[in-house]
């Protein structure tokens, strides 16, 4: 009974701290290019009620699989693709579930409660995670999948009991994973598994064999479905999107290998202690099960080298690691939550005072760094500042307390409570004062061809935050050799680059020109050419 209520106890916290981190303020943050596509997809999936053939502006897009944006096209059905909040809801739900899927893999390895809740307090508190939960772009679906997989897998490999199903059920979620962003998961948080859970605790093939073929032709049935099915339906396409799809893996965004070197820094709070418990040689005797710890380490590494193989790379595609990384970092905390109030060397003591008494500095710092940031702004603000300031310093010196009076859950739980009000207060205030004076959104000429009843155009690419915001589809304005086939209708819009304005003049003479508005997408103090477009309306003259 005390066992069952413990488990309750640490499911509410959970629930709660990953509810303030991801639903507050869930609106505030503007749309990202990928997010921008998923939305878009999204909403001609509704409005053209073609639901396999994605597309974007109306035209082909294959290059992600459909399962996000089924489950984003749902939400924005609900809303009228209109609120912010609730196209965000799917990924939200996903990040919950990962959370709450991680608490029970680390309870199912052989960790205490306390030590497993303390694993998934630091997973959804790792800066990567919770912003990537908030981020309803493909990541977090294709992820938070596949460690349900990876739950009924382990279920599979270690228990006897109920075989067929967890094979059953562990394909069904790899297919799902599969079906949100192709075979990233697979090679990045599922073969790292399956390498890591091979050294430490070893296979027994003979007896699994089946039930692993079982749970491999499941998932790869589900998974690739919908590649099938484009293939058949638009294969032309489908195979030029395909080509250049894997032409960007070695071509684009390319770095060193090294370039993941300091992957733990995108845990953020818990930077310094995940690297820490990345050094084996220092924790392997002071850790109460040393094979899971293994397992922990080698799944983190080898999921970094894995990645660190393929060429292209991006600080976001860092989002796998933080899993194993919460674990490995689990062990660490654990240890020092038992051992803390013991006698330790100065070293050991001067590391751990550092590890964690710099976020009480950056707590302290909090209301200076305010000052400097907000100038003359925070007088709107000076309520929420004064009552931010007042908690800020209150977690700080319980964080301070907790290191004097060598109390390690208070440290613990105070760091939290830090990252937590900076999350609720920051972005509030970010998406009001950190913005371009110029900024000028898309749907405000979207606005002005209703007003005159026009079509809109564009010359050439544009940013899929400025389609998205625009409100429907932009279609592009075909070519005839160089010069444009020019609508038939009297009066149409072009949306164009500022370059384009003398082009314009020399095709379209036939037409009165004004150029009715600028956009601007640009947030905060971005000034990139690409968010920028001139708005033309476009009159034929009277002959």
């Amino acid at each position: 009974m005390e066992f069952k209520l413990k488990s309750i106890r640490h499911q509410i916290i959970l629930f709660v701290v990953a509810g303030l981190l991801l639903l507050t303020n869930l609106d505030k943050i503007e749309v990202n290019i990928m997010e921008a596509r998923n939305f878009i997809s999204a909403r001609e999936m509704v409005q053209n009620k073609e639901y396999l053939l994605t597309t974007l502006n109306n035209e082909p897009r294959y290059q992600k699989p459909p399962l996000p944006t089924w489950l984003t096209a749902i939400a924005g059905s609900l809303s009228g693709f209109e609120s912010l909040s609730v196209l965000r809801f799917p990924v939200v739900a996903m990040t919950f579930l990962l959370v709450f899927i991680f608490y029970y893999f680390s309870k199912r390895i052989g960790l205490s409660a306390e030590h497993s809740f303390n694993n998934a307090l630091i997973l959804i508190t790792s800066f990567y995670i919770f912003f990537a939960g908030r981020d309803n772009q493909w990541d977090m679906y294709t992820h938070s999948f596949m460690m349900v997989c990876i739950v009924f897998l382990w279920k599979l490999l270690k228990e006897d009991s109920n075989a067929l199903l967890n094979s059953i059920l562990g394909g069904i979620f790899f297919g799902f994973s599969f079906l949100s962003k192709g075979p990233i998961s697979v090679y990045v948080l599922l073969i790292p598994f399956l390498i890591s859970y091979g050294m430490v605790y070893h296979f027994s093939f003979r007896r699994k064999i089946l039930y692993l073929i079982v749970m491999l032709i499941t998932g790869l049935s589900i998974g690739l479905s919908w590649y099938i099915y484009v293939h058949i339906k638009d294969p032309v396409y489908f195979s030029n999107i395909v080509k250049r799809e894997a032409t960007s893996w070695t071509n684009y965004e390319v770095q060193p290998f090294y370039y993941y070197w300091n992957f733990f820094l995108q845990s953020g709070l818990w930077a310094i202690p995940s690297l820490t418990s990345l050094i084996y040689p220092y924790l392997k005797t002071r850790v109460e099960d040393l094979k899971a710890y293994r397992f922990a380490i080698l799944w983190t590494l080898i999921s970094v080298i894995l990645m660190s193989i393929i060429p292209e790379k991006k600080v976001r595609y860092l989002v796998p690691v933080l899993i194993p990384l919460a674990l490995s970092t689990g062990f660490y905390i654990e240890y020092l939550m038992k051992n803390f109030k013991r006698e330790m060397s100065m070293k050991e003591n001067t590391w751990i005072f550092f590890s964690f008494g710099i976020i009480a500095l950056i707590g302290f710092l909090y209301p200076f760094a305010g000052l400097i940031l907000l100038k003359e702004t925070i007088r709107e603000y000076m309520l929420l500042f004064i009552l931010s300031t007042l908690f800020m310093y209150l977690f700080s010196f319980l964080l301070i307390n907790g290191l004097i009076s060598r109390n390690f859950r208070i440290i613990f739980l105070s760091m939290i409570s830090i990252l937590v009000l900076i999350v609720i207060i920051v972005i509030p205030i970010r998406s009001k004062v950190f913005i371009n004076p110029r900024f000028a959104p898309a749907k405000e000429a979207q606005v002005t061809a209703e007003k005159y009843r026009i079509e809109t155009y564009r010359l050439s690419d544009i940013a899929p935050e400025i389609v998205w915001d625009f409100g429907e589809p932009i279609p592009l304005l075909q070519k005839d050799g160089d010069r444009f086939l020019i609508p038939d209708d009297r009066s149409f819009a072009l949306i164009a680059d500022k370059a384009d304005s003398s082009m314009i003049k020399s095709q379209f003479i036939k037409y009165n020109i004004n150029r009715k508005y600028i956009i601007n997408m640009n947030y905060g103090l971005k000034n990139k050419v690409r968010y920028i477009k001139d708005y033309y309306i476009l009159t034929k003259k009277d002959e």
